[in-house]
Formats: structure tokens, C-alpha cells, sequence
């Protein structure tokens, strides 16, 4: 009985510290790892090499920022309920201009999945045409983000350049 009373209280602080909307809390935490891979990669790229291009058919190493940057205000927007259209991708060239473009596309969105609850993240939300879940919407963005950073290794690679994500930690 003295063991059974002592594993209870030994566990009560873990249980304690579980967050209150562990879903969205999760959701959270992989927001913040790509929106830092992200910013990181935007910074390590030399300026020179924002208008590369592996072939012509494809963006520019600038243009998949700003595509990146026009892309979380889209569907953030949509799961706050606002239409946000800026064409940051085709007004942006340089690499200030598309750091910072992107810096406050994230912040946008950074409040979205601040104010985001287990519970709101069932609502439903209009995004291209349809009702979707507003965290179905958030996932979303980030699979987007995901595919785009895909992208942005393959262009650092090309130039000899070391990913966040494959940097020593």
C-alpha cells in the first residue's frame, strides 16, 4: 500500500503539468520547428543567391519565401476567419524585404495558433471553397511550410549549404 501511495504522488506532478488542450499544444510545438527552419534558412542563404534556380521552370529561392510568406497569410487568414491576399512573392526581391515579409506573415500566424484551444480547433472554418476544421486548416499550413522547406534544402544543398534541420545541435 506504501508503494501504491508513493507511485501516486511520484506521478501527480507529471499529471499535473499536462497541458490543458494537449492537441493544439502539439500543433503548436511543430508550427515552431518549421517556422524556425524557415527563418533560418531565409538568413543562411547568401542575398546573391535569392534569384537561383535549379532549372527556369521553378521559383527562385526568393520567390519560394515569398510564395511561403503569401501562403501563411492565405490559410492563417482563412482560420481566423479573414481573407489575406498580398503577393509578397511577386513585390519582394531582395533578401531584407523577404525576411521581414516573412517574419510578419509568421507573427500573423503565430497569434492564430497562440489563440488556439482543443476545443476551437474543432470549429469549422471556410478555406478553398469548402468547410474544414480550423485545425485541419493549421495543419495544413503546415504541410505547406513543410513541403516549401523541401525545396529550400534541396536549393541550399546545391550551394554547399547546411540546412537547419541538418545542423549539429
Amino acid at each position: 500500500m506504501k508503494r501504491l501511495a508513493a507511485a501516486v504522488l511520484f506521478c501527480l506532478p507529471v499529471m499535473a503539468q499536462a497541458p490543458a488542450n494537449p492537441i493544439s499544444a502539439d500543433l503548436k510545438s511543430t508550427w515552431n520547428q518549421i517556422k524556425g527552419y524557415i527563418a533560418k534558412s531565409a538568413e543562411k542563404m547568401p542575398e546573391e543567391q535569392y534569384s537561383f534556380k535549379p532549372t527556369p521552370e521553378v521559383r527562385s529561392y526568393g520567390q519560394l519565401l515569398g510564395h511561403i510568406a503569401d501562403a501563411q497569410y492565405m490559410i492563417c487568414g482563412a482560420a481566423k476567419g479573414e481573407q489575406k491576399m498580398l503577393g509578397i512573392e511577386k513585390s519582394k526581391t531582395t533578401k531584407a524585404e523577404l525576411i521581414a515579409a516573412l517574419a510578419e506573415s509568421t507573427a500573423y500566424c503565430d497569434a492564430v495558433y497562440d489563440a488556439l484551444t482543443d476545443t476551437s480547433g474543432a470549429e469549422t472554418v471556410k478555406m478553398f471553397g469548402r468547410e474544414r476544421p480550423r485545425m485541419g486548416a493549421l495543419q495544413l499550413n503546415i504541410a505547406h511550410d513543410y513541403e516549401h522547406y523541401g525545396n529550400l534544402v534541396t536549393y541550399m544543398r546545391m550551394k554547399a549549404l547546411v540546412p537547419p534541420s541538418s545542423e549539429r545541435r
